[in-house]
């Protein structure tokens, strides 16, 4: 499988603690509340240039390792005086990979660029954080920049989502197949409550993880769970479960409840960990240090194109009720797999419409049923 060039960003490594829970024995530490509020904003502009946003402005410029060639098409191009703008013209990343440059496209609230590769279309929108691959809704980490009449890219969107999914949806598994699946929640961390019935996360995650076990071993995976029934379980303890076992996958299920004083959203909303030299998509009020670099971080291709296979799928049985694909760096069972990882929010228990799906079985086998054709 191809895999592109890891972007080198070397810092000091901060370790924050996250929301989701797991299954062998738990520190004792308080979890916090449940993370899943309104959105993050995105990064600020610049004083007196407004249409170019930067990146943290103590950020290095992104580094290739010294055995990788950068291709003409993602060669850094500045917009203004800071280092941190760096940017890639999608006209010229076009042309030089063989394909139409970007053309205009009508769009809900403006005009949009649409971009056609060999795998799928990515559309964009001058300003927007908000982009679609195929229709499907992926966030970026900054808003693309028209400039004299070019449309551009911050390098980091240009190699952390165009390229990985011009290249195509498929991964390379190890003849194993080990997938770990992680039921969020557990014992005395409940998760959210459905406004429905008052039913708790943890029940709906782990019925949910135990019809697709079966499924996936059908599929020729071989399948461990972080736990088969409801224990609390630290967030060190699944990520070392995970490691323990040499997973090829892992996967974290989860169901969301917006924080206190939001509007009522509902749809789904699939995690992968944020690529480093990126803002998260959200924070929830962590920090949010792009200089860090985690295990994890290691596979952000894959993590990406697993991520958008099994958000695709999961739409199809949701009513396509799309949230986006995007990146979270506070997420603790993400941060240290050595493998890719991909955490699931499969509908608002909070949303009356969502919490009656979700308390049907019969749905939670289709969600169970869309992740296995996924991973086929």
């Amino acid at each position: 499988m191809y895999k592109p060039a890891i972007l080198c960003l070397c810092s000091l490594i901060a370790f924050t603690s996250c929301q989701t829970t797991a299954n062998h024995r738990r520190t004792g530490q308080t979890p916090p509340p449940d993370w899943q509020a309104g959105e993050d904003t995105p990064p600020p502009l610049i004083p007196g240039a407004p249409d170019i946003p930067l990146p943290p402005t103590d950020l290095p410029s992104p580094v290739v390792p010294a055995d990788s060639k950068d291709s003409p098409s993602t060669a850094p191009v500045r917009l203004g005086n800071s280092a941190a703008q760096i940017w890639v013209s999608t006209k010229r990343w076009a042309l030089d990979n063989g394909l139409r440059e970007p053309r205009a496209v009508p769009f809900a609230g403006g005009s949009a660029y649409a971009l056609t590769t060999a795998h799928g279309e990515f559309t964009f929108q001058p300003g927007s954080l908000t982009s679609y691959w195929d229709g499907l809704e992926l966030r970026l980490g900054y808003a693309p920049q028209l400039s004299s009449g070019e449309i551009f890219l911050h390098v980091l969107d240009a190699r952390k989502t165009l390229e990985i999914l011009a290249r195509g949806l498929a991964v390379a598994a190890s003849p194993r197949r080990v997938i770990v699946i992680d039921p969020g929640h557990g014992g005395k961390n409940t998760g959210a409550r459905s406004v429905l019935d008052g039913r708790q996360e943890k029940e709906f995650t782990l019925d949910w993880a135990l019809r697709l076990a079966p499924l996936l071993e059908q599929r020729g995976w071989h399948v461990l769970l972080t736990r088969t029934n409801d224990v609390d379980i630290s967030l060190p303890d699944r990520v070392t479960f995970a490691n323990e076992q040499h997973a090829d996958l892992f996967l974290s299920l989860h169901f969301n409840f917006p924080g206190s004083g939001n509007r009522e959203p509902a749809g789904l909303e699939t995690y992968v960990l944020t690529p480093t030299g990126m803002p998260s998509s959200i924070t929830r009020g962590y920090p949010d240090d792009a200089r860090e670099i985690f295990p994890n971080n290691a596979h952000d291709a894959d993590n990406l194109r697993y991520a958008v296979r099994l958000h695709r799928a999961m739409l199809q049985v949701n009513g396509n009720n799309d949230r986006g694909v995007r990146h979270a760096r506070f997420l603790g069972v993400l941060r240290g797999q050595n493998c890719p990882a991909v955490l699931i929010e499969g509908g608002y228990l909070s949303s009356s419409k969502e919490a009656q799906l979700i308390a049907l079985p019969v749905y939670r086998q289709r969600l169970a049923e869309a992740v296995a054709n996924a991973l086929q």
